[in-house]
């Protein structure tokens, strides 16, 4: 009986296969790392200024009570950020009907965001141009910088704006 040859390693693996492992490797490790990342930063990062890029999306995503909510119920990586210099990428909302306003809303998507109703209190931004400026509204991403304050408003017995930011700049998001 005959034995067989076992062929080398060198042999076994040619350019293809590295590359077909290469390729499926990036498919499955590329999103993980993306959750796991989600995960550890909160969706808060830093960048170039001195600024804080902060996932709208995350930063809204906690049960917070209208009626009885606190600062306290907002989770403390985001209540950190208060009087902090920050980067959100959203939609812009104004309930003025001009083409430039000097205070308008900001949420993560107004598509996704509203198919259960209108965003709750902690999915929105109500952003504020300071010294009577305006900005253009713009349609699409938008990315804001400002001076981010976490403050529950009460209007009556229930609780209307929980994230306020004092606007330093609005441009196109690319």
């Amino acid at each position: 009986m005959e034995s067989a040859v076992k062929v080398p390693l060198s042999e076994r693996f040619n350019f293809r296969m590295i590359v077909f492992i290469a390729v499926i490797g990036f498919l499955v490790g590329y999103p993980v790392y993306v959750l796991i990342d989600a995960q550890v930063s909160h969706g808060i990062k830093n960048v170039a200024g001195g600024y804080k890029e902060v996932n709208l999306k995350a930063m809204g995503n906690f049960v917070f009570d209208a009626q009885n909510g606190s600062v306290n119920d907002v989770p403390p990586q985001y209540r950190g950020l208060d009087g902090q210099k920050v980067v959100l990428v959203g939609e812009m909302f104004s309930r003025q009907s001009f083409s430039e306003a000097n205070r308008f809303e900001l949420v993560y998507s107004i598509q996704k965001c509203c198919f259960g109703g209108p965003p709750k209190v902690q999915e929105r931004v109500f952003c504020i141009v300071p010294n009577n400026g305006t900005v253009e509204i713009m349609g699409g991403q938008t990315r804001v910088t400002g001076t981010l304050h976490v403050k529950p408003k009460k209007d009556g017995d229930t609780i209307n704006e929980l994230y306020t930011l004092d606007v330093h700049k609005v441009e196109q998001a690319s």
